[in-house]
């Protein structure tokens, strides 16, 4: 997957279609949705220990899975537990807050969460069930993209470009910066490297489509 995200080329729409780079975006926003909105599954962090060698040079992606599968060879189950825990929840709350609202605005539940609803609402994706937080966390968000990637077919590349730009780009990447600087950051660092080399990738991959 990682060496797919690092190659991707864009030149054309055709070429933004091809399945292999499509399914290795969406791949990469389900990771970082599996690994952000709960503590990771005892499956999760052995996908990453099973990733096979990796070329660093090839960049910032590349480095950020070098960097997730050596976190989760050496990590605990329990302590990645308890550093989710400290980074997400706390007592009150945890270090971090992963919502758009809270980076674009500093309160919680203000309109960009109203506008990211109204959007999901047209393209007709629900929220989960048993799923508590609101829509502008960065999980849910990961997840919303992956789906759009995955029904690119039906869904015009342009509105794939424009939910990007308008709920994620504005502050994701301040917020895995904000993960690799946090002080309860171990294992997350690597996840943090990696989100912002994935954003700052969609990005410029997006931008050049639009």
């Amino acid at each position: 997957m990682s060496n797919t995200l690092s190659a991707i080329a864009i030149k054309s729409e055709q070429a933004f279609q091809e399945d292999q780079a499509q399914a290795a975006r969406s791949g990469a926003y389900q990771l970082l949705s599996a690994l952000l909105a709960n503590e990771p599954a005892a499956e999760t962090l052995q996908t990453l220990r099973d990733i096979g060698d990796i070329d660093t040079s090839e960049g910032k992606i590349a480095m950020g899975w070098e960097l997730m599968k050596q976190s989760a060879l050496t990590a605990d189950q329990s302590a990645i537990q308890d550093e989710f825990f400290s980074l997400f929840v706390g007592l009150g709350r945890g270090e971090l807050m992963p919502f758009g609202s809270w980076y674009l605005t500093g309160f919680l539940m203000e309109k960009p969460v109203a506008l990211l609803r109204k959007d999901l609402q047209t393209l007709g994706i629900e929220r989960q069930e048993g799923v508590t937080d609101s829509e502008d966390h960065i999980a849910s968000l990961c997840d919303a993209m992956a789906l759009l990637i995955q029904h690119s077919e039906e869904i015009p590349l342009a509105t794939q470009v424009a939910f990007y730009q308008d709920h994620i780009e504005p502050w994701a990447g301040r917020f895995f910066d904000d993960l690799q600087n946090a002080s309860h950051a171990h294992f997350y660092r690597s996840v943090g490297f990696f989100g912002a080399a994935f954003i700052e990738f969609e990005t410029d991959l997006l931008a050049r489509t639009s």
